[in-house]
């Protein structure tokens, strides 16, 4: 699929202001682009995901909004995203380099 392709079937998982009813899992930020990722949490498994960013790169919140959908149901305690499943959903997308950024920004903010 391509980024544009994703980004017009909706996010599911983008808010500009997040409620109090979710709590920081973490941040980062590489140049002009800046990932916040919150969640909700229900005996130590994540029920929701929400992300929001500075920047409106659509590589970064296509990317970003998939791997939210993927954190869902895993236990906080044991996060994991496949590097493969994500970049090969967006086989279609030409500039494979900057998807690879974009994934591993969005992976510092989940995972450190």
């Amino acid at each position: 699929m391509k980024v544009s392709e994703y980004i017009k079937s909706g996010l599911k998982n983008y808010l500009e202001n997040i409620t109090s009813d979710y709590k920081l899992l973490g941040e980062a930020q590489e140049k002009i682009h800046k990932i916040r990722c919150f969640i909700k949490v229900e005996d130590n498994i994540i029920t929701d995901v929400k992300f929001n960013s500075s920047k409106r790169c659509k590589k970064l919140m296509a990317i970003a909004d998939l791997v939210c959908e993927k954190l869902k149901g895993q236990n906080l305690n044991q996060l994991s995203i496949d590097e493969k499943e994500i970049l090969s959903f967006f086989e279609e997308e030409k500039d494979k380099d900057k998807l690879s950024e974009r994934l591993n920004l969005v992976k510092k903010a989940i995972l450190n």
